[in-house]
């Protein structure tokens, strides 16, 4: 199969693509039709010390948080999800409108993302050591660490099992499907069409799904090594950390992308069989959507 740098993500009825300067996002709209929308990539990749391995992992790792949340909110849009802009205003929000202006959008978007972070700070780093301390007096100190990162596996793959039960997430999943399934279709060097993006699989080792699990893991390995039996100082060394963390996952992920040996198959399967939960099979329509993603990057950049 041909190696890209292509990846994606599913949004609001849709999907996007991305490429190395670019993204395009194609989402059904309440027409029946395909919205496309293009758009240059920003943030701290490719710039001065994000360059470097495991940092340019933490700038890909920000990057991905702000550009995910604006284009699932764009998506939104585009597919007639505005239930919430039909709503009347409130005092509050006319005093943000009136002093923020266009900024509104942006400061939203970060927020989000801070809100995000903060949250999954807190249910994947700082619960498991809260629960993994109760095993403090039973355990030596470096099974702690141990301890902690399964308990942070058994949260996670409960999250993941509980979203997936939500309809309104089953059809994001379909459209991640798609995307996998298009990005499959292309590395194969086949035409792109609906045709040939079916019988494709919907899995892929680049996929964040992936990626998250890499981090679970990772952060397993690296959390043995750093061992102490003070409540307040494991949970400084987890947050301080996270970046580290993050950033070597990415380097994992992307050696995995890169390669077809057969330790990469094996490090990769895990991944591969979360995915069959975090994907699901799409229909036509799905499909066709993720190829005009695709083919509004190849557009832009053909090599």
């Amino acid at each position: 199969m041909k190696r890209t740098n292509i990846g994606g993500q599913a949004v609001i009825e849709g999907v996007m693509m991305r490429g190395k300067k670019m993204y395009a996002m194609a989402v059904r709209n309440p027409e029946g039709g395909i919205t496309i929308e293009k758009k240059e990539l920003g943030g701290l990749g490719r710039k001065g010390l994000f360059r470097l391995p495991i940092f340019r992992g933490v700038a890909a790792f920000v990057d991905s948080l702000v550009t995910g949340t604006r284009i699932l909110m764009r998506s939104a849009e585009i597919a007639g999800e505005d239930w919430i802009e039909e709503a009347e205003p409130s005092k509050f929000e006319k005093f943000l409108q009136e002093k923020l202006g266009d900024r509104m959008n942006d400061i939203i978007i970060y927020c989000s993302v801070g809100f995000s972070l903060i949250l999954g700070m807190l249910l994947f780093f700082l619960l498991p050591v809260w629960l993994g301390n109760f095993f403090k007096t039973m355990v030596p100190t470096w099974a702690l660490g141990v301890i902690e990162g399964l308990i942070r596996i058994a949260i996670f793959l409960l999250y993941l099992f509980g979203i997936s039960r939500m309809k309104e997430i089953h059809r994001v999943f379909q459209y991640h499907g798609a995307e996998h399934k298009t990005i499959n279709c292309f590395e194969s060097e086949k035409e792109l069409t609906v045709e040939n993006v079916l019988p494709c699989t919907r899995l892929h080792k680049r996929c964040g799904t992936s990626f998250l699990l890499f981090v679970m893991i990772i952060s397993m390995v690296v959390f043995f090594f750093v061992r102490t039996d003070d409540f307040l100082l494991r949970l400084v060394t987890r947050i301080i950390l996270v970046p580290v963390i993050a950033g070597l996952s990415y380097e994992v992920i992307r050696w995995a992308g890169n390669s077809n040996s057969k330790l990469v198959a094996l490090i990769s399967y895990p991944g591969l069989c979360l995915q069959k939960i975090t994907t699901a099979e799409p229909d036509p329509d799905q499909i066709e959507t993720a190829i005009a993603a695709m083919k509004g990057v190849l557009e832009d950049e053909p090599e």
